[in-house]
């Protein structure tokens, strides 16, 4: 059974042009790390950078010492740098390891500046890092839960300066961007807008972009943009797609999917191989060598395979006939993809 689509707001199948996050990127140091850091004989530039920042701050390293530093750690800092952002406010940062420090648990990374695609600095971080994982090793065992090369600091970064965004400068014209072009849901938006102010304040440019003529004041202005975030539209449905996960051996298909009668044939061809080995004993005084001889034993083994009719014309149909096969999700995957070779299976094949 297809459900019907809902209606959502605008705000959340469209964003305004210019109204959006900036990357920030950095390159720093954490410190106070319990001798898990960087092994600086294999990753030189992090006793570079620690040279070059002691410098700085006054303090000058003969040449040719050898620093065997062990609580240190070279990291790249990330954030992102949210629309209309003032200096003074704080951004949560993402710290990770590029060296071949063990873990940051427990360190603090020192002043980082945040530079923007241009090269300008937008942000200093700086902080005590919250690192989620933990490990432990001992007498060559090792134990580890979850990632000890990455961490965050909350509101770790304070911004210098911000991006500024000038919606004034075309005069009060705004453009509204869909997040997934089409041209069905760009066409219910402006009807809805238009409908929505009773007059003509939205016309179509392509199936992503809309042009708005809002007020020239920037309080008007402001009062003009929420109002239209908030206008409910129904977006058209989504093409039918079925979406692979290589990696995980996921399959993901939405409602629009169907499925043309067809006959399929699915089985399996397994090998195994297995070695054992045996003692050769020589007799008594012999004079001979005990030696392991291994002996392998290989099996193959194929699975009956059948002609089996498949179709259906909504989703539960067609997890139904898929599922009557009996294959595996990596099995399906090449199943699918030859079922849209023949002409059978109604969607786009993605594989991500």
């Amino acid at each position: 059974m297809v459900l019907p689509a809902s209606a959502e707001r605008i705000q959340e199948l469209a964003d305004f042009a210019g109204v959006r996050d900036n990357p920030l990127v950095g390159f720093g140091l954490v410190v106070g790390l319990d001798g898990t850091g960087d092994q600086t004989m294999q990753a030189p530039f992090t006793g570079q950078s620690l040279s070059n920042m002691l410098r700085q701050l006054g303090i000058t390293i003969p040449a040719g010492t050898n620093m065997q530093l062990r609580n240190i750690a070279a990291v790249m800092v990330t954030a992102d740098l949210p629309p209309f952002s003032r200096p003074g406010q704080r951004l949560d940062v993402n710290v990770s390891s590029v060296g071949n420090a063990r873990s940051l648990k427990g360190g603090t990374l020192l002043m980082t500046p945040l530079k923007g695609a241009d090269g300008e600095i937008y942000a200093i971080a700086q902080g005590n890092l919250l690192v989620p994982g933990a490990g432990a090793a001992a007498g060559g065992a090792a134990v580890q839960i979850n990632q000890l090369g990455a961490g965050r600091i909350p509101g770790g970064a304070i911004v210098e300066e911000g991006v500024p965004v000038d919606l004034n400068a075309r005069g009060g014209l705004l453009e509204l961007v869909l997040k997934e072009a089409d041209f069905g849901t760009a066409k219910r938006i402006v009807d809805a807008i238009n409908e929505e102010f009773g007059c003509i304040m939205a016309k179509g440019v392509n199936g992503r972009v809309i042009e708005l003529n809002g007020p020239p004041s920037d309080d008007q202005r402001l009062g003009f943009m929420a109002r239209v975030e908030s206008i409910q539209v129904t977006p058209t449905e989504a093409p039918a797609r079925v979406v692979f996960n290589a990696r995980t051996g996921s399959v993901v298909m939405n409602s629009a999917v169907t499925l043309r009668r067809a006959a399929v044939a699915h089985g399996n061809l397994s090998v195994v191989i297995e070695t054992q080995f045996q003692v050769s004993q020589p007799p008594p005084f012999s004079g001979g060598e005990t030696v392991v001889v291994p002996e392998t034993q290989i099996t193959i083994e194929e699975q009956d395979s059948f002609l089996r009719l498949v179709g259906g014309a909504d989703l539960t149909e067609v997890v139904s006939a898929l599922n009557a096969l009996g294959a595996s999700p990596q099995d399906l995957m090449a199943i699918l993809e030859a079922l849209k070779a023949s002409g059978s299976l109604r969607a786009e094949l993605e594989i991500i």
